[in-house]
């Protein structure tokens, strides 16, 4: 049986050294968040690389762009211990892999927005999976949604870190799904890695401009278009700078 409440959202989750953000909280629950860590992002052809990025992708729809809707996803847990309540928080892809079938359900949000995010995902759609609050957080590899929203047992449990008095069974506040391991990426996307095409798209229009892990980092359930998810998974394929 998969441990309980390992997947972290207390409120918005965010990694250790992002700079401050003022960002609305949706609910009082939001506490202990964490800012983003990242580096300063590398200097160096970034711009130039979502430009042949946007060349290829223009030839392959015929310059048509993608419409800006939502159908991928992000999803932060922990792979380093963290007790919370007397309960170790860890969570990596590797202890993913570990579970039977390579599944388990993603319980623990305790954020409305990322709660609603959860009940908006679909059968059969892919989600990164991001090691967040860690030496060095970015993402590794991917899943894919096998079972749609449900009530997040957790919640009712008074031994579980994230137990909910105010929540009753007949009206559920909150909701989990169930993940599958799809395969890892062929290499670690960092998050400072990620931040310079954030930061380059912000100038000239990339796909990233408005990704999610920089305007709603506290967030650990995290929407993305189609053009953000196809941006980030085509850098497994380049050389780290």
């Amino acid at each position: 049986m998969p441990w309980p409440s390992r997947k972290r959202d207390k409120g918005a989750v965010a990694d250790k050294k992002e700079p401050d953000a003022k960002i609305a909280k949706t609910e009082e629950t939001q506490k202990k968040e964490e800012e983003e860590k990242s580096t300063k992002p590398p200097a160096g052809n970034s711009k130039s690389g979502w430009k042949n990025w946007k060349k290829a992708k223009e030839s392959d729809s015929g310059g048509e762009e993608s419409k800006q809707t939502y159908c991928h996803w992000l999803l932060k847990s922990e792979p380093e211990s963290r007790l919370e309540k007397g309960v170790d928080m860890k969570f990596s892809i590797e202890d993913l892999k570990a579970q039977p079938n390579q599944t388990t359900f993603w319980d623990g949000v305790r954020n409305y927005q990322a709660r609603n995010f959860l009940r908006a995902m679909k059968l059969g759609q892919q989600a990164f999976f991001y090691h967040s609050n860690c030496k060095e957080p970015g993402i590794v590899g991917i899943v894919k949604i096998v079972k749609e929203a449900y009530p997040d047992h957790t919640q009712f449990d008074q031994k579980d870190p994230h137990y909910d008095s105010s929540s009753r069974k007949e009206n559920p506040k909150w909701s989990m799904v169930d993940v599958q391991f799809v395969r890892m990426t062929k290499r670690f996307i960092p998050l400072s890695e990620i931040k310079a095409h954030h930061l380059a798209h912000k100038a000239d229009g990339g796909p990233l401009k408005n990704m999610m892990l920089f305007t709603r980092q506290r967030l650990s359930i995290q929407p993305l278009t189609q053009e953000e998810f196809d941006f980030v998974l085509s850098l497994e394929e380049e050389k780290p700078h």
